[in-house]
């Protein structure tokens, strides 16, 4: 079993969780059960995933629960995109989530090769 706090990707994926948290309340309040909930749950998926599956044995198994973090990133990227594209969030801010959520799917892209090389 792993320590999901040693891993840097997991500590990144904490710190967009709450920058988007943070980000999220100004939207409407009319979005509350809609773009917001759902950009909240996609991005506090990531880190979830990534944290269970460090609780888990072996390889594999952690690399499925990494492979999950990584499609919740890219919801997330999508649910960024649609926020800016609605007015919710201004274009530097949405550079700036967007950027962290791409280097968060690089990693974890990087590191499920390193579990499962012949994937």
């Amino acid at each position: 079993m792993r320590d999901f706090r040693e891993l840097k990707v997991w500590e990144k994926a904490h710190c967009l969780t709450l920058s988007i948290y943070r980000q999220t309340r100004a939207f409407p309040t009319e979005e509350r059960f809609g773009v917001v909930a759902q950009i909240r749950r996609a991005v506090a998926s990531i880190p979830t995933n990534i944290a269970e599956g460090c609780g888990r044995k072996g390889d594999r198994e952690f690399s499925r629960f990494l492979v999950i973090a990584a499609g919740s990133a890219s919801e997330t990227e999508y649910l960024l995109f649609l926020a800016r594209d609605l007015g919710y969030i201004k274009e530097d801010k949405y550079e700036e989530l967007n950027q962290a959520v791409n280097e968060i799917k690089r990693i974890l892209n990087r590191f499920i090769q390193t579990l499962l090389p012949n994937r």
